[in-house]
């Protein structure tokens, strides 16, 4: 069997565009893979959001790590976390790669913003980039620690975030490339891709580029075909339907004081035994239990 280290670069490598969707737990994780998709990408707002609290770090990086590893568990397709800032210096980072790994996790995703982060959409006068030169040391802190020589760290420019120019922005990530970083993610929080496109019309090949159209979702993916992006992250819309499924739900059930008009919201309960790979445990129970 391929390593899901393997798989990942193999993915970022490969010549044709691919997707992964956000998940946020084990179940989620599950539905990503039987949908067909190559990758789960483990975002960060989404589970902080699933454990009810905001994308600013308030949910340590160890729990964080606890949701990943049940999440990683239940597939068999590899697993891209989103590191946020490596939830520290380059010492967290060090740390973060040497717990991934234990864990079968095949990347991670490093942003060069400051560290508590902040969420990309909101409060855009606290969005602040740490320096190019400290981001480059976790890049290598990162590279240096992993074991495994697939383990993929995708390093993420949050420079058009914070209005920095284009020029500014190649110029870091080409550090970031010069480090180690095994492929660049690009993000933009405009309605187009203009700045995508312009990043890489001058990108140099340096290494793969991942990027994030949660702005610019109307494009048609046919544009970043022709751009030779490596990857693209549906980033929240298994979050955003599940809300949106259960505030339908919740409410269905307060309004009717019963739940028998909601069967079409909700699917049977055999389904949720399926997804918990209940047959195993009973194959097992024949085997083991007296």
């Amino acid at each position: 069997m391929v390593k899901k280290t393997t798989e990942l670069k193999r993915i970022l490598h490969s010549k044709a565009l691919d997707f992964f969707l956000e998940a946020h737990n084990g179940l989620s994780a599950k539905i990503v893979e039987e949908a067909g998709f190559p990758g789960v990408w483990a975002s960060g707002l989404s589970i902080s959001a699933s454990l009810g609290v905001r994308d600013n770090n308030e949910a340590s990086w160890t729990q964080i790590l606890e949701v990943v590893e049940f999440m990683n568990d239940n597939i068999k397709i590899p697993l891209l976390l989103d590191g946020d800032t490596g939830y520290g210096n380059f010492n967290n980072v060090r740390r973060l790669v040497k717990k991934l790994e234990q864990r079968d996790v095949a990347g991670v995703c490093i942003e060069d913003k400051l560290f508590p982060k902040q969420n990309s959409f909101i409060n855009d006068e606290r969005q602040l980039l740490t320096s190019a030169e400290e981001f480059v040391g976790k890049i290598k802190a990162a590279k240096d620690t992993q074991k495994d020589s697939d383990f993929c760290v995708v390093a993420r420019t949050e420079g058009f975030i914070v209005d920095r120019s284009l020029e500014e922005t190649l110029e870091r990530c080409v550090m970031y490339s010069e480090a180690g970083a095994d492929a660049i993610l690009v993000h933009s929080k405009l309605s187009t891709p203009d700045q995508i496109i312009a990043f890489e019309k001058k990108w140099d090949k340096h290494c793969p580029i991942v990027i994030v159209p949660t702005s610019y979702a109307q494009t048609p993916t046919s544009v970043f075909e022709k751009l030779d992006i490596s990857l693209i992250l549906w980033a929240n819309h298994l979050l955003r339907a599940s809300i949106l499924q259960m505030q339908r739900t919740a409410s269905q059930i307060y309004h009717d004081h019963s739940t028998q008009n909601i069967d079409n919201l909700i699917v049977p309960m055999k389904e949720v035994f399926r997804l918990q790979n209940v047959e195993e445990l009973k194959t097992a129970e024949e085997i083991y239990l007296p």
